[in-house]
């Protein structure tokens, strides 16, 4: 493990790349470019459905995220779980072996290209991205208008606001 690169940027501790990644020299110090991200999520989502015992909270956060759901859009996937519950499942390592279970399925559903799971999957992305997003009333003129601001926009305000 002397040359591997510990790869946390996944939300997972215990990943560690022996090779297919680059270490480059930035004007800000070492950088690393990883050769294809979405393989190497393919690879651990198709590893972490096939292990034995229940997923920590981390690894479901992992696969949840791979899905492209949020906590909240997760737990109505799951059945109308409530978003703190999913929370507490990622925080404390207490993911109920039902939900383990049907997350693995959807993951393995959407890996296998069952596109009426992957439709549904869309759907939930399709309808939170809807419910987050941030309209900006500006005004010129005495005249005003509604803008939608894009996500890179809104995450500038919030950062800016906080």
């Amino acid at each position: 493990m002397k040359n591997w690169l510990h790869y946390t940027a996944c939300g997972l501790d215990n990943v560690w790349l022996a090779n297919g990644y680059t270490v480059k020299e930035t004007k800000y110090g070492k950088g690393v470019s990883i050769d294809d991200v979405d393989g190497l999520h393919r690879l651990l989502a198709t590893n972490l459905v096939e292990k034995a015992g229940l997923l920590t909270g981390k690894e479901f956060r992992f696969l949840r995220v791979h899905l492209g759901l949020t906590q909240q859009g997760v737990g109505k996937l799951l059945g109308d779980v409530s978003e703190n519950a999913v929370s507490l499942w990622e925080r404390k390592d207490t993911v109920p072996a039902i939900y383990d279970h049907w997350l693995r399925m959807l993951v393995i559903a959407k890996l296998n290209g069952n596109t009426k799971v992957a439709d549904a999957v869309q759907r939930m992305q399709t309808v939170e991205r809807l419910v987050h997003q941030k309209y900006v009333v500006k005004g010129a003129d005495g005249h005003r208008r509604v803008e939608l601001v894009k996500d890179s926009e809104a995450e500038q305000m919030e950062m800016a606001a906080a």
